[in-house]
C-alpha cells in the first residue's frame, strides 16, 4: 500500500479508496449523532475512528497513556484496602471507622480524577479530528 509523502502531488494524496459498510437504523443514527457532536462529517468521523482502532492515529496520546497508568495503579492499591476492609467486616472483625472513611474518601477521588482525565482525553482527540489547536 503506498502512502502519500511530502513530494506527492495534491491529487496523488486524494483519497480514492472506497469502503462500503453496513449499519442498523439505531447504530447509524447513533454515529450520525456523534458526528454532529464532534463537529465533522459522518466521513470525516468514520474516518477518524478507523485509523485511531488501526494505530495510525492512536485516541490516546503516550502522555495520556502514561497518566491512565498512574490512575491504575492508584486504584489497584485502593481496591486492595477496600477489599481488605470488606473481609474484615464479612469476618467481624473490627477496624476503625476512620480506616473504611479513608479508603472510601481515597476511592471517590481516583474515580473523579480518572473522569477528569478521560473528559480532557476526549476534548483533546475531538480538537485533534477537526484539527483545531489543543
Amino acid at each position: 500500500m503506498k502512502t502519500p509523502n511530502a513530494s506527492c502531488s495534491r491529487r496523488a494524496a486524494r483519497r480514492e479508496k472506497v469502503a462500503h459498510i453496513r449499519f442498523a437504523e439505531y447504530e447509524i443514527s447513533a454515529v450520525e449523532i456523534a458526528a454532529e457532536k464532534a463537529g465533522l462529517s459522518l466521513s470525516a468521523f468514520i474516518r477518524s475512528l478507523s485509523l485511531e482502532g488501526a494505530g495510525i492515529r492512536p485516541f490516546m496520546s503516550r502522555e495520556d497513556r502514561s497518566v491512565l497508568e498512574m490512575l491504575v495503579q492508584d486504584m489497584r492499591a485502593v481496591s486492595g484496602n477496600l477489599n481488605q476492609l470488606a473481609r474484615a467486616l464479612n469476618g467481624n472483625r473490627h477496624f476503625a471507622a476512620s480506616d473504611l472513611a479513608a479508603a472510601i474518601e481515597d476511592a471517590r477521588a481516583i474515580a473523579l480524577t480518572v473522569a477528569a482525565e478521560i473528559a480532557a482525553m476526549t476534548k483533546h482527540a475531538g480538537a485533534a479530528r477537526r484539527g483545531e489547536a489543543i
